[in-house]
């Protein structure tokens, strides 16, 4: 794996940012979590002027981690509370269409909105998080969480092009409904503390996810197909709010 890893970073990045990676990479590879090496490798790839070989790999890496830990969801083999809160929005789907669309809507939105709606909603989730553990009541939260996914969905499927204060709105107010969702499923034996860490990082990358998939508005097909995703995403959400999912 450490070989593969090796030898796409060379092709994707060209030889001075392959050392620079494949240093920190080695250096903390044995004390690392595995969520971190990953995440390390997704910043790289974020800021790679090789942008579309750094797309297609924020794609791979986040199938890759679904895929190699399935079981993470319901608790099994994780075992510190950073790991616990990074796969908590990864491993929900509820979660990660909503993530995903706000990195979409971003990208339709274009610049400053790409970045500022990426970060908006995990400083918010954040705060709903906080609400969460302290165990403050906020009604609905599932149908808030599920309505994010249809009402973000459908912002995407039409190409909405909202003033950028109404889009940081919209996403945080949803935000509060996913964080709040974390905190109250903060494992009683983990530290707040680094969950939390956990589930902004975790969220942090569905919406790098989502961005890389909005970049294929640079063309008419490519736009053609976000607006797909934007209204699948819709049709997910809807899915969660009837019950059916």
């Amino acid at each position: 794996m450490t070989e593969f890893k090796s030898v796409l970073l060379r092709k994707s990045f060209g030889p001075e940012l392959f050392w620079r990676s494949t240093g920190r990479l080695a250096a903390q590879l044995a004390a690392t979590p595995h969520a971190v090496i990953v995440s390390q490798i997704f910043l790289e790839a974020s800021v790679s002027k090789h942008a579309k070989l750094a797309r297609n790999l924020c794609l791979t890496l986040s199938l890759a981690m679904v895929a190699t830990q399935a079981s993470a969801h319901t608790g099994e083999g994780i075992n510190t509370g950073f790991a616990s809160g990074f796969w908590h929005p990864i491993l929900g789907w509820d979660h990660v269409v909503a993530m995903v669309a706000v990195g979409m809507w971003g990208a339709f939105l274009g610049a400053p909105a790409i970045w500022i709606l990426p970060v908006v909603f995990p400083l918010v989730m954040a705060f709903g998080g906080a609400l969460g553990v302290l165990g403050v009541p906020l009604p609905m939260i599932e149908t808030g969480i599920a309505l994010s996914g249809v009402v973000l969905g459908l912002l995407v499927a039409f190409a909405v092009r909202a003033p950028i204060w109404v889009a940081a709105v919209i996403v945080g107010i949803f935000a509060i409904f996913h964080g709040h969702a974390h905190g109250t499923e903060l494992p009683e034996a983990f530290s707040a503390y680094g969950y939390a860490v956990g589930f902004v990082i975790g969220t942090g990358l569905l919406h790098l996810a989502g961005i890389a998939i909005g970049f294929l508005t640079a063309t008419p097909t490519g736009t053609m197909a976000v607006r797909a995703a934007g209204g699948l995403v819709a049709l997910v959400g809807a899915a969660f709010l009837v019950g059916v999912a």
